[in-house]
């Protein structure tokens, strides 16, 4: 089969089930496609082959029916987003101050993936603690996007979103803190899901951080709704994990008569003409598919959502660095150090008022989402950022300045709305860049079933990254 490595989950494990492929195959034709274009993607921190091609023969073995049951993601190579503790496996988090940590512990939603059947045979490349919207570090270099290689995958899962772009893993993890599923998922053409808070069990002591989650990547809809079903529920070492589980269901109502809200620029953001463009014709396939998008606007300010971010990242995120900072100085990354130095600004007098300033934020948008069912958007405001992009150089939209890169980051109201779940999906490719832009689908809290349902009946009229749609020349 021609393009095995791009073959979607949900169709190979119907191979498998039908023994007309071998999860040897896919494996190996996964490795195969990563050996060919990792030199210039440089997605993965570390690769497992051998180990991986040793499971898919176990799980080749039980599709034939020798020995235990075949389980739900059995013989998918699995790319983990290094940030993930493994236990016995490197955990950096990208950083050359802990170039030589190992973990002892395995995080419980790679446990799932991992008592699944999932095949991890490499662990994706993110920036220095997972605090950048590109992805590269003084430990691993850059990571490039496979649509153009002078522009960034994004970040912080930006090896990931590389990977499923590139075809070097069937099923990706991400995490995401200010938009790092979302990010990388609209720079490289897939699909990445923010769980809403809880939805996904996170560890300690980020799991009590509310813009923080863990989720799914995947190039379509389906397979996202794969992976974020074997990882989502309670978990006994997550107090903030929600019970009961919840399932996606396999099959998806329409979206006929869907009351969708537009916002082409949330109220407040510059947009790429060429985002914008792709915008507005995804809500005209949704309204194609029967779904009723109005467009409207929303009371927020820049000013407002980055200061509540500022505050909430130098309470926690910031913070998290400051004593290795101290400890390092130079092997950390310019990005990482600029984050501990901003946070340093932040007053703990600012918390509670932080707080106050996101319910703010969020009132209006649960105005809104109590009289529609969802929310469109940009994921970016942007197409993409250069690959060796740093948070303290200068961003234009529209060929006008903005006052730093938080502004073109519409995905972080999002984490201010934690318990609001987003999908994001491609929405067409930027003429200018080369690279695809992203469509972000919010439904209300804790309504994770709808935001699919949208995201479906989008991709039914996109597809993107299959036999049908468009791929990386690479």
């Amino acid at each position: 089969m021609n393009d095995l490595h791009y073959l979607s989950a949900n169709d190979a494990l119907a191979m498998f089930r039908s023994k007309d492929l071998s999860p040897v195959e896919l494996v190996s034709a996964v490795i195969a496609r990563a050996e060919a274009v990792e030199p210039t993607i440089n997605a993965f921190a570390q690769t497992f082959y051998e180990e991986a091609l040793q499971a898919a023969k176990a799980a080749e073995a039980r599709y034939a029916g020798s020995g235990a049951q075949a389980r739900p993601l059995d013989g998918i190579p699995v790319a983990v987003k290094e940030e993930a503790p493994m236990a016995g496996h490197k955990n950096t988090l990208g950083s050359l101050a802990l170039r030589d940590v190992v973990a002892d512990a395995t995080a419980p939603f790679v446990q799932r993936i991992i008592d699944a059947g999932g095949i991890v045979h490499a662990r994706s490349t993110t920036p220095e603690f997972s605090c950048a919207p590109v992805t590269w570090s003084k430990l691993w270099g850059v990571t490039r996007n496979p649509w153009n290689t002078q522009f960034s995958p994004g970040g912080s899962s930006g090896g990931s979103g590389a990977a499923l772009a590139a075809g070097t893993a069937t099923l990706a993890t991400g995490s995401d803190i200010g938009g790092s599923i979302r990010i990388p998922a609209a720079f490289c053409g897939v699909v990445g899901f923010k769980p809403p808070y809880g939805r996904v069990p996170e560890v300690p002591p980020f799991n009590l951080d509310h813009y923080c989650h863990e989720g799914p990547m995947a190039r379509t809809v389906a397979d996202c709704a794969l992976l974020e079903n074997v990882i989502a529920g309670p978990h006994k070492s997550d107090v903030v994990s929600i019970r009961p589980k919840l399932e996606i269901p396999p099959a998806l109502d329409s979206v006929a008569g869907v009351r969708i809200a537009l916002s082409p620029d949330l109220g407040c953001y510059q947009v790429d003409a060429d985002v914008r463009a792709n915008t507005m014709a995804a809500a005209e396939r949704l309204r194609d598919a029967g779904a009723s998008v109005t467009e409207v606007s929303l009371p927020w300010d820049l000013e407002s959502i980055g200061r509540a971010v500022n505050i909430h990242f130098g309470m926690i995120f910031g913070a998290s660095m400051k004593d290795l900072d101290e400890q390092f100085g130079d092997q950390l990354t310019s990005y990482a150090r600029r984050m501990v130095a901003d946070s340093a600004e932040v007053p703990k007098s600012a918390f509670l008022p932080g707080l106050a300033l996101e319910a703010r934020i969020y009132e209006p948008l649960g105005e809104l989402l109590d009289e529609y069912d969802a929310l469109i958007c940009p994921t970016m405001a942007i197409p993409a950022l250069g690959a060796e992009y740093d948070t303290g150089d200068p961003l234009q939209v529209n060929g006008q300045p903005v006052r730093e890169w938080y502004d073109v980051m519409m995905t972080v109201p999002f984490n201010i709305a934690s318990r609001c779940p987003v999908l994001s999906v491609p929405s067409g490719l930027s003429p200018s860049t080369g690279v695809p832009t992203g469509l972000a689908i919010v439904a209300k809290t804790y309504d994770d079933v709808t935001a699919f349902r949208v995201a479906a009946a989008h991709e039914e009229r996109l597809p993107w990254l299959t036999s049908s749609g468009p791929r990386p020349a690479l």
